[in-house]
């Protein structure tokens, strides 16, 4: 007997919410049957591995299959991951919740819904209603970068855009992002021990350093550029303030560097302003 390429539609399919997550419309429904995640996915979908792997990246024949399972439109299925998200931004979307809107997050419900945005870690306000976002778990930390709010939403806008809709500048701000969070040495040079919170975003967000050494926070790498809610609007104003200034910037911030990482930074950077002014260049160096 022919195998069934299309699974059944189920029996029972529950609405999902604006902006939710695709992981999280297939957990709700594996509750509802009583079976676990991974097996409602694999129903459809055998050869996907993982809730994560799903959300990530699915081909139009999966997303066809899915969409038919649970009786729906294909681009809504597509809508509810990150397929469409630039692969320059995939670093900043979080494997958990980092963030919440009290007044889009639909926490009444059992089990309560992810939405989509809680997982981008470039976003300090709601997609849906362009509130505040705050702290998913854990101490609720006021952000001490109010200042540099409007300068944080424009940057906010610039990662958004490109991770979005492909919309970019002169040249990524994902990548810009990533740069500033590489390691600096300041002057003057510090005492040892405090040399792990210096990063180039101090030498254009000054109060950054001081905030960092009073929290006594572990900051992440530029291999995974996600910072806690309350420091973000920093990394984002830092991402817009470069952004506007143009290359000339990323070149200044180089004094700022030595050793390998100094390396490192000047052939990211001029790989960048290569890209932006001429045809495309070999590809880039990871950073560290």
């Amino acid at each position: 007997m022919m195998k069934e390429t299309v699974p059944r539609r189920l029996p029972v399919v529950l609405p999902h919410h604006s902006d939710e997550l695709l992981s999280s419309w297939i957990g709700r429904h594996a509750a509802f049957y009583g079976v676990p995640p991974l097996v409602m996915l694999q129903h459809c979908l055998s050869e996907v591995s993982s809730l994560r792997a799903a959300d990530l990246h699915m081909s139009y024949d999966q997303e066809f299959r899915l969409a038919n399972m649970f009786a729906t439109e294909r681009d809504v299925v597509r809508r509810m991951t990150f397929t469409n998200v630039a692969q320059s931004a995939h670093r900043f979307i979080s494997a958990r919740p980092t963030q919440v809107c009290a007044s889009c997050s639909p926490g009444h419900r059992k089990p309560e819904p992810i939405l989509r945005s809680q997982l981008l870690g470039w976003r300090i306000t709601c997609p849906l209603c362009g509130g505040q976002f705050r702290q998913a778990v854990g101490q609720k930390l006021p952000s001490p970068f109010r200042q540099n709010r409007v300068a944080a939403l424009h940057g906010e806008k610039l990662l958004d855009d490109e991770a979005e809709r492909g919309v970019a500048t002169w040249t990524s701000p994902a990548e810009i992002a990533r740069l500033l969070l590489m390691r600096r040495v300041p002057r003057p040079f510090p005492r040892e021990h405090d040399l792990w919170r210096f990063r180039v975003l101090g030498a254009i967000i000054p109060d950054f350093d001081h905030v960092v050494a009073q929290q006594q926070e572990n900051l992440p790498s530029p291999a995974k550029p996600i910072l806690p809610l309350h420091l973000r609007p920093a990394l984002l104003a830092g991402v817009a303030i470069v952004e506007r200034a143009g290359p000339e910037m990323l070149r200044m911030l180089r004094g700022h560097m030595m050793g390998q990482n100094r390396v490192r930074f000047i052939d990211a950077a001029e790989n960048m302003i290569a890209r932006a002014s001429g045809p495309p260049v070999s590809p880039q160096m990871h950073l560290i």
